[in-house]
């Protein structure tokens, strides 16, 4: 249902999380957010993180702005994009005793994503689950009071969860994930009720499942698509599905970025109104695909990386948006980040400058077009020292 990007053409976003002030010290630790806040401490740092976070990307000139993912704790790499959902679930249970990650093909010591498998706890279905206090739609709330534009809400999926969970009461993964799904439906309905005009649903695991060791069945590519359909039947809001190919750490899979060839057209049956797809770290070799398909859905493609420090140029940047035209019409583009900046890997001042980047280089693109261009406070010269 196209609210916030209708009838909008490149419109600009990023994905989600932002690097934390050093000052933010205070987590959650299990805690629902309406407990934590009333904590003194904690209350006045997040509130202050999403103050900055929101100031930064209004002055950087993005349209759809995030929370900057400040309801997770900082752990290392990224952990609470998986155990801040775990955590609110009844029956789900964390077992400190084994690694989740272990398992992933080449990580043994000696490599950055052993570290990261070491910090990754896994959790254990031990009965039926029962939905707790995620309370989405308050998180939400808190943020997009701070902004008169439009604060897009994302959230791991129901399928890319069970990625560390043990599943010791259900029949099957397949059971448990569409356990997941509805839980996890009951809360997107609360949120879109609430208001929110974008809802992010993170990672289905479609192209994943494409590159496995044992590369997924047509049959089990299609219960994820049914899976991820679960998850955002009903919910009357804008609904986008994000994809990339990892961000443990800053970390991708592999050196080599896989391709969606064959993920993508599952990719487009979901019930979304959004597809994002992780272009900038392969310069956009996948956009071809694009051509092979007839689709109503907005297309979002990655123009910064969140795995390099570099800031790319605007000039980078408008090359990737012009090769994108060439396949998804303007009103369909929508242009973002591959994935978000994290809550350590990156530092303030790059996930900024990577934000102003963007923008400016869609300027350039909407300049060429004949479109309106956005006001960039950051990059006005008139408010240089």
């Amino acid at each position: 249902m196209l609210g916030a990007t209708k009838d909008k053409k490149l419109v600009t976003t990023v994905t989600g999380s932002f690097p934390r002030p050093s000052w933010f010290t205070h987590n959650l630790n299990g805690r629902p957010l309406r407990v934590a806040m009333g904590d003194t401490v904690y209350r006045e740092q997040y509130l202050d993180a999403l103050a900055c976070f929101i100031s930064e990307q209004e002055r950087a000139g993005l349209d759809i702005l995030t929370d900057g993912d400040a309801r997770f704790d900082l752990e290392v790499a990224g952990r609470p994009w998986f155990s801040h959902a775990l955590q609110r679930i009844d029956s789900i249970e964390e077992v400190s005793s084994t690694s989740a990650f272990v398992r992933f093909p080449g990580v043994r010591p000696g490599r950055i994503l052993y570290e990261v498998s070491e910090a990754y706890n896994t959790f254990v279905v031990n009965g039926p689950i029962v939905r707790g206090p995620l309370q989405y739609a308050a998180i939400w709330k808190t943020a997009q009071k701070m902004s008169e534009r439009p604060i897009k809400f994302g959230t791991i999926s129901a399928t890319c969860v069970t990625a560390v969970v043990k599943n010791r009461h259900y029949r099957d993964e397949h059971e448990l994930i569409l356990e997941l799904a509805a839980i996890q439906n009951e809360e997107l309905k609360e949120l879109a009720e609430a208001g929110c005009p974008v809802i992010q649903i993170e990672e289905p695991r479609h192209h994943y499942l494409c590159i496995a060791d044992r590369p997924a069945s047509e049959k089990e590519l299609e219960f994820h698509t049914r899976a991820i359909n679960r998850e955002v039947a009903g919910v009357k809001s804008e609904i986008w599905i994000h994809t990339c190919w990892g961000n443990p750490n800053q970390q991708s899979i592999g050196w080599e970025r896989p391709s969606y060839e064959r993920a993508l057209p599952y990719l487009l049956e979901l019930d979304a109104d959004v597809i994002t797809l992780e272009c900038a770290s392969s310069a956009g070799r996948d956009l071809p695909l694009l051509g092979r398909y007839r689709t109503n859905k907005k297309i979002g493609i990655g123009v910064v990386s969140h795995t390099q420090m570099n800031v790319e140029p605007p000039e980078l940047v408008a090359g990737l948006i012009r090769k994108a035209l060439e396949y998804v019409p303007p009103e369909r583009l929508i242009i973002t980040s591959d994935c978000g900046f994290g809550r350590k890997g990156l530092s303030r001042r790059i996930a900024h400058y990577k934000c102003v980047s963007l923008v400016k280089g869609t300027n350039i693109v909407r300049r060429e077009l004949g479109l309106p261009e956005v006001p960039i406070r950051a990059a006005d010269p008139k408010f240089a020292l």
